[in-house]
């Protein structure tokens, strides 16, 4: 299992696999190929069904200048490793001729993978299950915190400080922002009025208001191109930071609590993509926005006080009610339903910790078998419901006011 570092990646918005993970493709074939002048990238399946909403074409077109390239659609057509495949071919600049070409995945969070496997796979974790990290820390007496500490190094800890002051500054762009995301569905903002309704309510209605704000927030600034960390994609940054925002801000926690909570969040979404999916395109919005809200709970459950077996029940019972989750972004962008579903993934995470913290811990589906249910219910969810925009909400929708 790989480092934590590859769940947190900071970015712009609106998509870790529509931008960040081609984008990145995308230079490291023009670092292979220095000499070439003109490159063709050619995009399959979801990538080039939802592409141009999530900015795929214009994240190619930035990452390969000064070079010359086409970007050709191939939205009927899959390759056959992931959803999000395509083609980037190198032309040399004297006679034009093809140079090289490489067939690359976007897998989600802004991975890649290949032929030859998953890109800088490295592996920094031994134990690789719940269950197992779980019977280590019972064993050792530590927490799940000691656990990622113990095998990526005190090192780990600058590396989140910066992750955490990324997110926060996030949250604070997003409440100040107003007015209209881009693209043609024209949504406005609502993190900055929510907030300030937020501060003027009482009891219930504010907290719950926070806690939307802060979500919202990072979830607008992601829509707008913006900078966020990836949590554990683009599509679902706004969960993990706004839950922990407004811990930071109504709880007063200290920002080494905060630190060791995003060390376990980070745990928990490292098990889902090494054993499942983050991948929407793969396993639809339960992979994206469940697992978000799976290292939401988890973070919050260790922030109050949690023990080791009351975190894991958080996550599982995160995981387990966005089962079945679809991925269904009107007109190709990461707005309607994405927006408005991670302030609901808060708030869900947040009442998970509650009642997990409220409990001794004991229930009878585990995490791992929540995370093995989420791969199934994947693989078996049609393909008009990952994140080909040609089903659900996308297909149904049309301008109400």
């Amino acid at each position: 299992m790989l480092s934590i570092r590859e769940i947190y990646k900071e970015g712009y918005g609106p998509s870790s696999s529509h931008t960040i993970g081609p984008a990145r493709a995308a230079e490291i074939m023009k670092q292979r190929h220095p000499e070439a002048n003109y490159f063709r990238v050619s995009l399959y399946g979801s990538l080039a069904l939802t592409g141009k909403g999530h900015h795929t074409d214009s994240a190619l077109r930035k990452s390969f200048l000064p070079k010359q390239v086409d970007i050709i659609w191939r939205p009927e057509e899959s390759l056959p490793l992931h959803p999000n495949g395509m083609i980037i071919e190198a032309y040399s600049e004297e006679d034009g001729q093809l140079i090289d070409f490489w067939e690359v995945y976007s897998i989600g969070g802004g991975d890649l993978k290949d032929k030859t496997g998953v890109l800088n796979n490295n592996p920094v974790y031994r134990l690789t299950t719940m269950t197992e990290i779980l019977a280590w820390c019972k064993s050792e007496g530590k927490s799940l915190w000691e656990f990622v500490e113990d095998n990526e190094g005190k090192e780990i800890w600058d590396f989140l400080a910066k992750v955490w002051h990324t997110m926060r500054e996030t949250v604070k762009r997003g409440v100040d922002n107003e007015g209209v995301l881009p693209g043609p569905i024209k949504l406005a903002r609502r993190a900055s009025a929510q907030y300030t309704k937020a501060l003027n309510s009482h009891g219930t209605m504010k907290h719950t208001g926070l806690l939307f704000a802060f979500a919202l927030a990072v979830a607008e600034e992601n829509a707008a191109g913006g900078k966020i960390i990836t949590a554990p994609t683009c599509g679902s940054s706004g969960v993990l930071p706004g839950v922990l925002f407004y811990l930071n801000s109504e709880e007063h926690i200290t920002e080494q609590k905060m630190l060791r909570a995003l060390a376990t969040a980070g745990l928990i979404g490292n098990l889902v993509k090494h054993n499942a999916s983050i991948s929407g395109a793969e396993v639809g919005c339960q992979g994206e926005i469940g697992t978000a809200c799976a290292m939401a709970a988890a973070a919050m459950t260790q922030i109050m006080g949690g023990s080791p077996t009351q975190i894991e029940y958080a996550a599982e019972m995160a995981m387990e009610h966005n089962l079945g989750l679809t991925c269904d972004p009107v007109m190709g962008y990461v707005q309607i339903p994405c927006i408005e579903r991670n302030a609901i993934a808060a708030t869900k995470a947040y009442s998970c910790a509650v009642y997990a913290l409220s409990s001794d811990g004991g229930h009878k589906v585990s995490f791992d078998k929540a995370v093995e249910t989420m791969a199934e219910t994947g693989r078996d969810i049609q393909v008009a419901y990952r994140e080909t925009g040609i089903g659900g909400l996308a297909k149904n929708w049309e301008a109400f006011s």
